[in-house]
């Protein structure tokens, strides 16, 4: 299942709506572009190559292969497993990826959320209750 979402104005959106999803909210975080349309990869597909994109993209399946979003915002969702190494501009992990990260703003592992790989990034958050395994640089941003 391969379907396009516009992410819903925070005003609107209420519990209910985002209680079916095995991912979480769409809206969860701050987007880096507001009112983009997010692409969304469903839990049933299976991908095995590179993946390449211009737009918000959320996983909930299986990926083995790189990833790049070209400064967009990854969201691995919780029924998310991922073999990939991955360029964006952000990524939050809610499920598994295993293989190394660069996040040109941040990289949040939220709770349950596992990461086994290298990360290098502006930012990091890291929920309790999250697995990290691997090396963190931290790339400050340079005046």
């Amino acid at each position: 299942m391969l379907t396009k979402q516009t992410q819903p104005e925070p005003a609107d959106s209420s519990s209910a709506q985002w209680s079916k999803s095995p991912a979480g909210p769409l809206g969860a975080t701050t987007s880096l572009s507001p009112n983009i349309p997010t692409a969304l990869l469903g839990a049933t597909l299976t991908i095995k190559g590179e993946i390449t994109s211009e737009e918000d993209l959320q996983i909930d399946g299986r990926v083995w292969g790189p990833i790049s979003l070209q400064g967009r915002r990854l969201t691995v969702g919780r029924t998310a497993e991922l073999n990939s190494s991955v360029t964006a501009g952000e990524v939050i992990v809610f499920g598994k990826l295993t293989g190394n990260l660069c996040a040109r703003d941040r990289v949040e592992i939220k709770k349950d959320g596992s990461v086994i790989g290298d990360i290098i990034t502006t930012r990091v958050s890291i929920e309790e209750g999250a697995d990290f395994k691997g090396r963190m640089e931290i790339d400050r941003v340079k005046p």
